[in-house]
């Protein structure tokens, strides 16, 4: 491997957040904005670094799809990604993936967001994935549910790196681009040999 592209997912290849998307797609939008204001004080709290991004977002995911069978939770991943991810990928950002593929580059997603979801569209386009992951439990039945919570660490800044590191030896790799969109994304860019910072805004 001596040619690599990580990309950050929400914001930079889409859009808009997905998370947000795919609770508005699983809840509806009444739904989405009582739980956001029933959390408030969390997001608040997350914005005053009075609590970290993965305890604001368990609590998140706790409040809209704990104890929900991984089953139907995977299923409306995929339904996510045939029928509203489209439409939420940037153009330019597909392109770039088509270039870089076409250019013989490995393409590796890494996301904040459930990797649920970003799978399915990444095994599509041919990429690898690496995003946060969801503890399950099995209930008394055998069926497999969502605790709510996340399984490990947030894939969140400098997790980001970390991730990456465990799971590809990048001593060869000769070329190393690297793309996100906001501050968390700083320390996944500052692995890049080539840096783009909001390249298809």
């Amino acid at each position: 491997m001596t040619r690599i592209a990580f990309f950050d997912f929400d914001g930079t290849i889409t859009s808009k957040d997905t998370l947000l998307s795919f609770i508005r797609f699983t809840h509806g939008p009444f739904r989405l904005a009582l739980g956001f204001i029933l959390n408030a004080p969390w997001l608040l709290a997350m914005r005053l670094h009075l609590v970290s991004n993965h305890q604001a977002k368990q609590r998140i995911l706790t409040f809209f799809y704990a104890k929900r069978s991984l089953e139907s939770f995977d299923s409306q991943c995929r339904e996510f990604n045939r029928d509203v991810l489209p439409g939420l990928v940037r153009p330019k950002a597909a392109n770039e993936l088509l270039r870089l593929q076409n250019a013989g580059f490995k393409v590796v997603i890494v996301s904040a967001s459930p990797e649920n979801w970003i799978i399915p569209w990444a095994t599509e386009t041919g990429a690898d994935c690496i995003g946060t992951q969801l503890e399950t439990t099995v209930d008394n039945k055998g069926i497999i549910r969502l605790t709510g919570k996340i399984s490990g660490a947030n894939c969140h800044g400098k997790e980001k790196p970390r991730r990456i590191r465990r799971q590809y030896d990048l001593s060869g790799a000769n070329e190393i681009y690297a793309y996100g969109d906001s501050r968390a994304d700083l320390p996944l860019l500052s692995m890049g040999t080539v840096r783009f910072y909001k390249p298809f805004h």
